[in-house]
């Protein structure tokens, strides 16, 4: 579970590992549309974001309005595992479908879907794999020992104590979120940018507008903060656990299908709350192996595929939440350690 540049095993039928665990789900029945469900989860909600919003309203100028910030900024992450779900075609069959409501619930929380999109599926393409999966590129921090060695400039700043700084960082992911969706409407190769540009300036013209309509000025930047940093810490802790800490691979050196997925991904295990808190994500395994799989599917779909890659002696990595963070720590300190080297050298 180290954050190393690691060739993987080949199996000697990597198409049929595969096949055979797929015909299982099958026939399990657990690829199958959740309509009430997800009727269930989306009006839930959609009912909760609009009544944050109305509680903005009629707590209006009141340092209580900082409690509505970090409601929002729950329901805020919340809305974007929808987001999420609905661009994986968990809730609908049909791309028309999935884009359309995938676009819209992106557009709740300021994010570009078209951006997303892209950098998700070249992540779900490679998980943990260098040079190809954006997720683990060296923009802020390093993943592995060869990035500490090439760092230049925050990376290299930042990567010496980056453990310690992992979770304040996070603090800016929500405001980074926005950027890069803001950046990438100029990338002339993103489809629907138009759009996609449309409803992000939208969303920041109504956020902002009702902000300081509402708020006197000081208590406006501080709901925007206290909103947007534990947004971002939200975020960030979900997401995380999933795959850092895990094996990187090389990219002349990619394993089956199978095993790219199982091997570079965490299952966080928990009950219910977890699954909520987490939005199915902790069964990250699954997910990867079968991202069309409704969330609230993975946990049984857990049961096979754990048995499963058991029985072909693939490694299944699972822990605790609590466990899943000192791993990605963990990770993170040894990344950097020869920035700590090359410090003291110096």
């Amino acid at each position: 579970m180290t954050t190393v540049t690691a060739r993987a095993p080949r199996s000697d039928h990597p198409g049929s590992d595969f096949a055979r665990l797929s015909k299982k789900i099958t026939e399990a029945g657990l690829l199958g549309r959740r309509p009430g469900y997800y009727t269930l989860r989306i009006s839930a909600v959609a009912g909760l974001y609009i009544t944050g919003w109305a509680a903005f309203v009629l707590v209006g100028p009141s340092w209580w309005t900082l409690a509505v910030a970090a409601f929002m900024a729950v329901l805020y992450g919340q809305v974007a595992l929808v987001a999420h779900d609905m661009a994986h075609r968990q809730v609908f069959r049909r791309r028309r479908a999935s884009e359309v409501s995938g676009r819209i619930a992106a557009s709740w929380i300021g994010m570009g879907y078209g951006w997303w999109q892209d950098k998700h599926t070249r992540h779900h393409a490679n998980p943990n794999t260098e040079d190809l999966d954006p997720d683990i590129d060296p923009d802020l921090l390093v993943w592995t020992q060869e990035q500490a060695r090439a760092a230049t400039g925050l990376p290299r700043l930042l990567g010496r104590r980056q453990a310690f700084l992992f979770f304040p960082l996070l603090t800016l992911e929500g405001f980074n979120l926005h950027v890069s969706s803001g950046r990438a409407i100029a990338n002339r190769s993103l489809k629907h940018r138009a759009l996609d540009g449309t409803l992000l300036f939208a969303h920041c013209a109504v956020y902002l507008t009702a902000l300081f309509w509402v708020l006197p000025l000081g208590m406006a930047f501080a709901f925007l903060a206290v909103h947007q940093c534990l947004f971002g810490v939200y975020l960030g802790s979900v997401f995380a656990p999933n795959h850092k800490g895990m094996p990187i691979l090389s990219a002349d050196n990619r394993p089956d299908f199978l095993r790219r997925q199982v091997l570079t991904s965490r299952n966080v295990d928990g009950g219910r709350f977890t699954d909520f808190a987490l939005g199915g994500l902790n069964h990250q395994i699954e997910h990867h192996l079968f991202p069309s799989m409704p969330s609230p599917n993975l946990r049984k779909a857990r049961i096979i595929v754990r048995q499963y890659c058991r029985d072909l002696g693939v490694e299944y990595a699972e822990t605790g939440l609590i466990t899943s963070y000192r791993l990605v720590l963990g990770s993170l300190h040894r990344a950097g350690a020869p920035l700590r080297e090359a410090r003291v050298r110096g």
